[in-house]
């Protein structure tokens, strides 16, 4: 282990401190911690994973199917081109390259596995987080210390989805599944299986399992959700790829894949009707003249009012077209032994359900954080340019897009927040501090997407503000010029705590090497 990585007991205590602690060993935990190497090498840091392994998400689904629903040339980090020809990859692809990342950037080594934070405590005096931990199966308490706390640990709940009440589920004989719960002995092979739900999740699995095996599959959906239809594969990309050297060829992916995403994103919101137009008739396309689009492929609100699902080379429609797929659309009134009652008094025969019903969202992980004896509640702080929260110091947590790739807005945040250490590092101040000082600034959602999983969350979830740093443009233009080119310092930003003279010779130290860089 390297310096960068070695602990520091504070006091001889035995309580390890590091400068950065990051939560996650995910997309965004393991893209974090190369830029901390790359933009701030005189940074002892680790990674606290609560699970076994590392990937996040990408190890933690394993149905059927389980893929991107973003292409892989904004999915994937800004720094480390994607090379298979697959622009939506399947979910072991996308494992296999964030591991390769950790294992070439060393980051793998610096990952403690199976330590779960459970609560942090800042401490103005000793301008510090302790950390508590739940470590190993046991779950015995150990307590880290660090200068600064890196939230990567994602947004949902990962011990469990949301599944809600259905009257008489007891009754059921067959099997249930959630898909965030899947396991390599649900047998499906010429079963008749219920998928509930009509998100990314049902559409990914709906056709995986029709292809592989089951005797049918239906697709319950209480309404329907827009589907837009592309090819795995981008002609683009592997054009670009054989007439300009990789890194070159996918960034300039990249930046067609962004541009293009911005446009439509603002087409649906400027031209409503006219997209609605367009991706229903796609749909009429592929499913024909007779298939009754209106009550199972039209929703009653605004295409990307909700995330909008992707249907890689429409393998979801071939499905239903060759007859391995039903879609029925109708409210559920009871389970009976041997499936589904539905309120329109028809009944759905099942060996197996997949309740694909979505997530449990919590902010920071579901951690408990007090600053200064005072706890922290997370629905009542503005959160400041997306990722870090009012009056709660040296903290920052990773959110994605809801109108894109979620590593767009990781990069620019990992980006954002190095500048900021670098920059506390500079000055010898040791807290940075969002604060709202401005009075006429008025209280927004979050998000303000009318999905379920999102409306459910709303009342924990910190809010945004009615204008710039609390406002979330959800735009990654806005966001490049402001996290990657904008200042530093402005109003709401307050930096505090200079190092007291013990620890300034270790700031002299860490700004000689920032100058060499």
């Amino acid at each position: 282990m390297d310096t960068y990585s070695t602990p520091v007991s504070e006091g001889g205590s035995g309580v390890e401190h590091f400068d950065v602690l990051i939560v996650g060993a995910g997309l965004s935990g393991i893209g974090a911690a190369w830029h901390l190497q790359d933009r701030c090498p005189g940074r002892r840091y680790a990674i606290l994973e609560g699970r076994e392994a590392s990937g996040g998400t990408w190890d933690l689904f394993r149905y059927p199917g389980v893929r991107s629903d973003s292409d892989m040339y904004t999915l994937g980090y800004r720094f480390r081109p994607w090379k298979d020809a697959k622009a939506i990859a399947d979910g072991p692809a996308i494992l296999d390259y964030i591991r390769e990342v950790a294992s070439d950037h060393g980051i793998d080594a610096r990952i403690r596995y199976q330590h779960r934070v459970v609560r942090a405590s800042w401490s103005t005096p000793d301008a510090q987080w302790t950390v508590e931990v739940e470590r190993g199966p046991d779950r015995i308490l150990a307590r880290f210390t660090c200068n600064f706390l890196w939230m990567c640990s994602g947004y949902y709940r990962t011990e469990s989805g949301y599944l809600p009440e259905f009257p008489g589920i007891e009754r059921f004989k067959g099997r249930i599944a959630h898909p965030q719960k899947w396991t390599d002995d649900i047998d499906y092979a010429g079963k008749r299986v219920v998928v509930i739900g009509s998100g990314a999740t049902a559409v990914t699995l709906v056709p995986a399992l029709a292809d592989n095996g089951a005797g049918h599959v239906t697709m319950l959906q209480r309404s329907p959700t827009y589907m837009a239809v592309r090819p795995s594969k981008d002609p683009f990309a592997t054009k670009m790829r054989r007439r300009l050297p990789l890194k070159l060829a996918y960034m300039v992916t990249r930046w067609k894949n962004v541009l293009l995403g911005m446009y439509f994103y603002q087409m649906c919101k400027r031209k409503p009707d006219r997209v609605k137009e367009l991706l229903l008739g796609y749909v009429r396309q592929f499913l024909g003249p007779d298939y009754d689009i209106g009550t199972h492929f039209t929703p009653r609100y605004n295409p990307w009012d909700q995330r909008l699902c992707l249907v890689p080379d429409a393998d979801f429609f071939r499905t239903i077209r060759q007859g391995k797929v039903s879609v029925v659309t109708d409210h559920i009134e009871s389970f009976t032994e041997t499936g589904i009652r539905l309120k329109s008094g028809k009944e759905l025969e099942a060996d197996l359900v997949v309740t694909a019903t979505g997530l449990v969202l919590v902010p920071l992980g579901g951690i408990t954080l007090n600053v200064d004896g005072r706890a922290v509640d997370p629905a009542k702080t503005f959160i400041y340019k997306g990722m870090m929260y009012s009056d709660v110091p040296n903290l920052a947590s990773v959110f994605g897009y809801t109108n894109a790739s979620w590593t767009l807005k990781a990069d620019l945040v990992c980006e954002y927040v190095c500048r900021l250490l670098n920059r506390m590092d500079r000055t010898g101040l040791r807290q940075c501090t969002p604060r709202n000082v401005d009075p006429t600034l008025q209280e927004e959602p979050w998000v303000t997407f009318s999905s379920g999983y999102i409306q459910r969350a709303l009342a924990h979830q910190p809010k945004q503000g009615s204008k710039r740093p609390w406002k979330l443009y959800q735009n990654y233009a806005l966001d490049l010029l402001s996290l990657r080119f904008g200042a530093i310092r402005d109003k709401a930003m307050v930096f505090s705590n200079p190092a007291p003279a013990r620890t300034a010779e270790g700031a002299k130290t860490r700004k000689r090497v920032l100058a060499k860089i």
